[in-house]
């Protein structure tokens, strides 16, 4: 798996790409309209001799490496002859032309795309789901000075010992030394008095009343020096690196800080995300009818993107009106806008055209994955960047895995995280020539289970999904490793 993990970098070509094995019998089929609603059909790769297996990783273009990769050169395919050069285009092109990149070219353009925003200073509240921005580095020794890691006594030198009056408290100061032969009650986390040498717990030891004071037996063996103690600097010295830059403040991280003896904390600015939902046949309540649909995807990707590191400012509709997508795309000010529908060649799909007037600049034209192809990701000219996902709910998952993930990444300044592989216990089908992101679930020996209910307007699959096992053209055969990605519905694993 080391030699899987190096071959994992985005970095690689499209020419790591290699025809999976055949389905074979009792594969999973492909489920109803698996091309995502472009017309091209989904059928398992005719090719009866495959190229050699890469490594699973390698296929998927997973990577670890930094998000600084530079941006992938798009595939340019031949002009058909007589057709005029793009720059003396007066009308938007053609949404029919093809401009997929491979799944793996466009997420590597995706992370590519943005620039880490900026760094700021929060209190340790209000850090929760931020980047470190610099290493969080201890203030001081943990801990700063000599505790007793159990209740009962601190005792100096052998026993038994003479029993003090007086007992120590956490958050008390020590006072003065105890005497060789001496022991006093303490409580955890309590300082070690000066001339103290171990600590015997409240359970290995025996109080003895006599009339010139108490004395303390060791029930256990004599005491080792320094048992049960927690010496200071145990677990680090003041000056030491405790967390790298990039690192997610979790609670975890904020206790830490808090331990270190931090007040706040320098933080990467989460992207601002704002949501537009395409499509007058949606509803926001009530049962789908007559042609009406509920919709999905308004309540799913606000939580989820929250989750990936955004700060999502709003979720609103907006109607199949070119005049209204023209307003809501200009007036915007989130570092990253979100469609929902509108993206293919339908005809109110007004999505390519309203960035064509706008004069934005498209980066991603098309994807070659299923589901999700017709999904795209532009930057507008005020600076931000638009990722346009397709309506369906499990297309848009697609590409929010493919793109809206990897780019958020980047602006928020979070690693890439490790990729990992599974063994398949069922066939699954591929596309000729795209990769296929199938919802899994993982059995008891950690091999993933192809789940159905995979259809691009499905969610029932995703709903019990452990993660998406990613396809590579042409298919993969029951006990074939896979890359899978985690939902990360509450971190940033995909």
């Amino acid at each position: 798996m080391g030699e899987a993990l190096l071959l994992a970098n985005e970095g690689r070509t499209a020419n790591a790409y290699a025809t999976g094995g055949p389905a074979g019998p009792g594969s999973l089929g492909l489920g109803g309209s698996a091309d995502g609603g472009t017309g091209r059909s989904a059928t398992p790769n005719p090719d009866p001799h495959p190229g050699p297996s890469l490594d699973p990783l390698a296929i998927a273009g997973l990577d670890t490496g930094s998000a600084q990769a530079s941006e992938p050169e798009p595939a340019h395919e031949p002009e058909p002859a007589g057709e005029p050069e793009p720059a003396h285009e007066t009308e938007p092109p053609s949404r029919h032309r093809q401009h997929d990149l491979t799944w793996p070219e466009a997420r590597r353009a995706a992370r590519a795309a943005g620039r880490r925003l900026p760094a700021v200073s929060r209190p340790l509240a209000g850090a929760l789901g931020h980047a470190l921005a610099a290493p969080l580095t201890a203030l001081t020794d943990l801990p700063s000075f000599d505790t007793s890691a159990m209740d009962g006594w601190a005792v100096a030198g052998p026993g038994p010992w003479m029993l003090e009056t007086r007992q120590l408290l956490a958050g008390q100061r020590p006072g003065v030394a105890l005497l060789d032969g001496h022991a006093i009650a303490i409580a955890t986390g309590a300082a070690l008095p000066p001339g103290a040498t171990a600590i015997i717990r409240h359970e290995h030891g025996r109080t003895e009343r006599r009339t010139d004071g108490g004395l303390l037996h060791a029930t256990h063996g004599a005491p080792t020096p320094g048992q049960d103690v927690r010496p200071r600097a145990q677990e680090c010295r003041g000056g030491e690196e405790l967390l790298s830059p990039g690192v997610v403040v979790t609670p975890a991280v904020l206790g830490l800080a808090a331990a270190a003896g931090y007040d706040e904390l320098r933080v990467i600015t989460r992207p601002r995300v704002e949501v537009l939902v395409l499509g007058d046949e949606l509803l926001d309540h009530g049962l789908p009818h007559a042609g009406f649909v509920r919709d999905a995807l308004g309540p799913m990707l606000a939580p989820w993107l929250e989750a990936l590191g955004a700060e999502v400012t709003g979720t609103r509709r907006v109607v199949d009106e070119v005049d209204a997508l023209m307003s809501a795309i200009g007036e915007t000010t989130a570092d990253l806008l979100i469609t929902t529908g509108g993206t293919a060649a339908g005809p109110v799909d007004h999505v390519h055209p309203v960035l064509h007037t706008l004069g934005a600049k498209l980066l991603v034209d098309g994807v070659a994955v299923r589901p999700g192809h017709p999904m795209l990701l532009a930057e507008l000219p005020g600076g931000g960047h638009l990722v346009g996902l397709p309506g369906n709910p499990l297309a848009a998952v697609s590409g929010v895995i493919t793109l809206v993930a990897p780019l958020l990444r980047t602006l928020a300044g979070r690693p890439v995280p490790a990729p990992y592989t599974a063994e398949l216990t069922a066939a699954v089908p591929g596309h000729p020539t795209d990769t296929r992101l199938v919802p899994v679930v993982f059995d008891d020996e950690s091999a993933v289970v192809p789940l159905h209910f995979h259809g691009p307007a499905m969610l029932r699959g995703l709903a019990t999904a452990d993660g998406l096992a990613v396809i590579p053209p042409g298919g993969a055969a029951a006990g074939q490793e896979t890359a899978v990605l985690d939902l990360a519905w509450g971190t940033a694993g995909c």
